[in-house]
């Protein structure tokens, strides 16, 4: 018997009213990272970043966690709430970081370090994290890698820029996984410089994921929740922006005295500033997945025990 056919997906001021109405139906809370599309942000109950986001997902009580994100962080959700249902609107958003680190080949770089204790960012895959002792996130790296005792070396993954900063805000030396966030190393140091003549005035906020080239030009380093503090705290009024341009939406909506300006990429014919698996989500995708309750993450009872040892050991930091 075939189903009956689907009421057409709302527009307009209509779809948020109906996103809102399944959101309260099913008891679900709406997560989004600062690189979501701006009126996705608008409507999630908590926005921020993977930290955040971690933190809100390990104490939420809502029955079903939709997650405006990427499936790392999705998973990374299902994995601190196995009795909860756990909704990513685009199973295709994923992330260069987490596919650029496949679990056999870590494995087998794990192998030729043996007695390392092993620090894997948060962008990564389940399998990743089981062979990890603790997780970080651009927030916490430097105290979740300073926790390590200095005897002991250790393996970082899977981002080499955000390791490389890491070592040396340490002093520390780290065997990097050779992995690198896509966006962050697309950006033009020729556009940054560009930018800085034509606003001499401006303060540089970067993320760590940036090239040690374009940190180089950053007043101020940090994950986005620390480079929104900064723009608040600046007393410039012109901004340059080094991370994921989404950030930007909140930041003008919190500052809105002061100008913010993106960094191109290199390749001026794309938009390569933006993460494009961060932007397959959309207020259409985040309608349906609540409607249909699909598409869900699932993740194996064996796996996600051997994965949220090294989450918890985070969240544990603080």
């Amino acid at each position: 018997m075939n189903a009956p056919p689907q009421a057409p997906v709302p527009t307009g001021q209509e779809l948020v009213e109906a996103i809102l109405e399944l959101r309260r139906g099913l008891n679900a809370v709406i997560l989004a990272h600062y690189y979501q599309q701006g009126e996705i942000q608008d409507l999630a109950d908590f926005v921020g970043d993977s930290l955040q986001l971690s933190q809100v997902a390990a104490r939420t009580e809502a029955e079903v966690i939709v997650f405006a994100g990427v499936h790392f962080m999705a998973e990374t959700a299902k994995i601190l709430n196995p009795g909860r249902q756990v909704l990513l609107p685009d199973l295709e958003a994923g992330c260069s970081l987490a596919d650029g680190c496949p679990p056999d080949a870590f494995r087998a770089f794990l192998d030729r370090h043996p007695g390392h204790a092993v620090v894997s960012y948060i962008n990564c895959s389940a399998a990743t994290k089981a062979m990890s002792d603790i997780i970080c996130t651009s927030s916490n790296a430097v105290r979740v890698v300073d926790s390590i005792p200095r005897d002991r070396p250790v393996v970082f993954a899977p981002d080499r820029h955000l390791g490389a900063w890491v070592s040396r805000q340490l002093g520390r030396d780290l065997v990097l996984w050779p992995g690198s966030c896509e966006v962050h190393e697309q950006f033009s140091e020729r556009r940054l410089v560009e930018l800085k003549t034509l606003h001499p005035g401006a303060a540089v906020l970067a993320h760590p994921e940036c090239t040690e080239a374009l940190l180089r030009h950053a007043d101020r380093i940090g994950s986005t929740t620390a480079l929104l503090t900064f723009a608040g705290e600046s007393r410039a009024t012109d901004i340059i922006v080094l991370t994921e341009p989404g950030i930007l939406h909140r930041m003008r909506r919190e500052n809105p005295g002061k100008t913010f300006w993106t960094v191109p990429g290199a390749d001026e014919s794309c938009s390569c500033n933006e993460c494009p698996y961060m932007k397959r989500n959309t207020l259409e995708k985040l309608y349906l997945c609540l409607r249909d309750r699909a598409p869900e993450i699932v993740v194996p009872e064996d796996l996600r025990v051997a994965a949220l040892r090294p989450i918890e050991r985070m969240l544990a930091l603080g």
